[in-house]
């Protein structure tokens, strides 16, 4: 588990709304007075002496295979660090989503140059972050070698192979983006459930699978297909507290988690975005005004933009590439101007 950005070697030098951004001088201070304290306490007795200079906010393992667990300045997250002052994960309050540090990937696609390189992976608490670390969930996150929200993200795009269920059934492969109409162009509709040809139970309503949209997810669908059939996140078709609703505009002011920007113009700061926050899009000229695309953020791409991926027609399907426009949410670009807001679930 590395702390640094490979693309910066000097931890200092990183962004500072990177999860491993090297902190400012007083934190610098705090997190060597925690590292000393913890070393003291397992000597004996001198914690007790200390304990002014310790934050209200931080709690300190007692035994080698626990984190130290500190509330991160001016935001709603909690940041644990190993008993090496090594980044370790990132909770936010309200939110199911965590960072976690991990093995360094990189993310493309056929028919495109544009790369991510990450080594920070994304998976799903049970339940809301309330404050408290479940130490064994934490320890088992850690050390989960399954693909996590952001490589089952990667299982869709264009040429990825097909992934089976012990049921013998189809949960990943090379998605389309939705049924042609009768001139050709691609509609909106094909939820997770049609991808996969499978009837969901709602409460109160069924529904069942459209036979043309099999293989297929549209952008909403798609952000469905991974934080709710593959991540376990609770659904719904209509917005109800705590469940992932269908629609785009529903999933940004309704979806479970918080909200981390919203604007009525181009979002132009990402201060606090993570890699899979959802990101959203007024883009369209016939639903102005309205929320009608939804992505999920990856992380800076080896040119230092921005990058997300999202299932769009003009790909027939889920992609980080631009051959249609950027998929990129800084600068004056097709999405970038559409930019409108960031949820973390």
């Amino acid at each position: 588990m590395r702390r640094r950005d490979p693309t910066c070697p000097d931890p200092c030098k990183q962004p500072a709304d990177h999860p491993a951004a090297c902190p400012p001088p007083g934190q610098k201070a705090v997190r060597y007075v925690q590292v000393m304290l913890h070393i003291f306490a397992r000597l004996g007795g001198a914690l007790a002496v200390l304990g002014l200079l310790i934050p209200t906010t931080t709690s300190f393992p007692t035994n080698p295979e626990e984190y130290v667990v500190t509330e991160k300045s001016g935001t709603s997250q909690a940041e644990v660090y190993d008993n090496a002052g090594e980044w370790i994960a990132t909770f936010t309050y309200g939110a199911q989503t965590v960072a976690l540090a991990g093995p360094q990937r990189t993310f493309t696609e056929p028919g495109t140059t544009a790369a991510v390189v990450s080594s920070i992976h994304v998976r799903l608490l049970p339940e809301p972050f309330t404050g408290a670390v479940d130490q064994h969930w934490l320890r088992s996150a850690v050390s989960d070698t399954s693909p996590d929200l952001l490589d089952m993200a990667m299982q869709y795009v264009s040429g990825a192979p097909d992934i089976r269920d012990e049921a013998g059934l189809r949960i990943a492969g090379d998605a389309g983006y939705g049924a042609s109409s009768a001139d050709g162009t691609l509609q909106e509709g094909a939820d997770f459930n049609d991808y996969l040809g499978i009837r969901w139970d709602y409460a109160g309503k069924s529904d069942a699978p459209e036979a043309n949209e099999l293989k297929a997810l549209d952008c909403s669908g798609y952000i469905r297909m991974l934080f709710g059939y593959r991540g376990g996140m609770g659904m719904t078709l209509s917005p109800a507290p705590g469940l992932l609703p269908r629609r785009s505009f529903q999933m940004l002011e309704n979806a479970p988690g918080t909200l981390v920007h919203k604007s009525t113009g181009q979002l132009k700061t990402f201060d606090g975005i993570q890699p899979g926050d959802l990101v959203f899009f007024d883009a369209e000229a016939d639903t102005a005004g309205q929320i009608d695309h939804v992505g999920m953020f990856l992380g800076a791409d080896t040119a230092g933009k921005n990058r997300f991926i999202s299932s769009r027609k003009s790909s027939n399907g889920p992609t980080l590439g631009d051959a249609a426009a950027r998929s990129i949410l800084d600068g004056t670009g097709y999405y970038a101007k559409a930019l409108r807001g960031v949820r973390r679930l």
